[in-house]
């Protein structure tokens, strides 16, 4: 299904709206809202969890599709009496990159802006190598003097940030900026949501979630799956293209902008759900890549996997250069790609498939 102007304006929207885990209330809304209309509910729990279904048959499995809500971003540790702040991160927060970057934070009063310092080269030691600040070194200008400026403004330890960078197209079909790990991924639901919605009935049950707290440990997945109890899962995050400059392809493996999604092998990923994956991706002409798990994935497959007595799961992941910065950058043609491979493969499950490794 193309990407329309709609859609293109919808994900733009979830991009600039702040949601860094813990926080993700914000865009949550704005994903239920979108994903309302295209499925017979839309539920969410305690934490933040939302999920929309889409029944299908009696006794059909129920497939779960899902991707995170959250992003990195910084929260404020400690004021100093002349009215800086110290930040800590919010998950994989790249602090190398941070120095001279806009924030925004989230105060009890509305958004204030910030400006994470940086002394100017003229002024700093250069007879030594440089090396990048450690995060307690950092520094927020927010225009006050004392604490008591920062209080005004709304603002209080604990309180978190996102970088100020929007998003835009890079050039017709590639985007750029913050948080499209993994607001993109929720966007893909709702795709799959609308794709669904207008084409031929589905046997199972297909349930999107847009889950909180991935990029601390997965979290809201943990909860969502269990409560949702769903027989095979197929989670979407996005994973590191390897085909800028500087980078190993013998130690991360070779992935290619542009060149469709990818699923993963090893390790926590079932391989009949793999297979049915790789199997409904050649039926559709979807384009897939191939990438290797030896541990883990590092996504939420790891938690959603051993829910309850063990949940059949499969990681399917957009490429990506320059994940956790401001500058993220995906082409929307494996965006596409990934909404057609993952509305066929929900159409796909019958209602007698089991989704077992067979041992006995």
């Amino acid at each position: 299904m193309p990407i329309t102007d709609d859609d293109r304006a919808f994900l733009f929207d979830l991009l600039r709206t702040p949601s860094p885990t813990g926080f993700e209330a914000p865009g949550q809304r704005l994903w239920a809202a979108r994903a309302n209309g295209r499925a017979d509910r839309v539920e969410s729990d305690a934490y933040g969890n939302a999920w929309a279904v889409r029944e299908g048959r009696k006794n059909a499995p129920t497939v779960l599709l899902e991707a995170h809500a959250d992003e990195i971003g910084f929260a404020i540790k400690y004021v100093t009496d002349d009215g800086f702040l110290r930040v800590d991160r919010i998950g994989g927060s790249d602090h190398v990159i941070a120095r001279a970057r806009r924030l925004v934070f989230l105060g009890s009063k509305g958004a204030v802006p910030g400006i994470l310092g940086n002394t100017a080269i003229h002024l700093r030691d250069r007879d030594k190598d440089e090396k990048a600040p450690k995060v307690e070194e950092l520094f927020v200008d927010v225009g006050a003097s004392s604490p008591e400026e920062v209080a005004a403004l709304g603002l209080r330890v604990g309180h978190p940030a996102v970088y100020a960078a929007a998003a835009e197209m890079l050039t017709d079909r590639l985007v750029t900026g913050r948080a499209l790990d993994n607001r993109l991924g929720g966007f893909v639901l709702t795709q799959v949501l609308g794709e669904l919605a207008s084409g031929k009935k589905h046997a199972a049950t297909v349930t999107a979630l847009n889950a909180v707290q991935e990029e601390i440990g997965g979290n809201g997945a943990k909860m969502a799956a269990h409560a949702i109890r769903p027989d095979l899962a197929v989670v979407l995050d996005v994973t590191h293209a390897t085909d800028s400059p500087g980078i190993e392809k013998a130690k991360h493996g070779e992935v290619k902008l542009g060149q469709g999604p990818t699923v993963t092998h090893g390790t926590v990923n079932h391989p009949a759900v793999v297979a049915r994956l790789v199997e409904v991706a050649q039926a559709e002409g979807v384009p897939l890549q191939h990438e290797s798990s030896s541990r883990y994935s590092g996504t939420d497959t790891d938690v959603i996997f051993t829910s309850r007595a063990g949940i059949p799961s499969a990681l399917v992941s957009i490429p990506m250069r320059y994940m956790h910065s401001t500058v993220e950058t995906v082409d929307l043609a494996d965006v596409e790609h990934t909404v057609a491979l993952l509305a066929a493969f929900a159409r796909s499950v019958r209602a007698d498939d089991t989704f077992r490794t067979a041992v006995l």
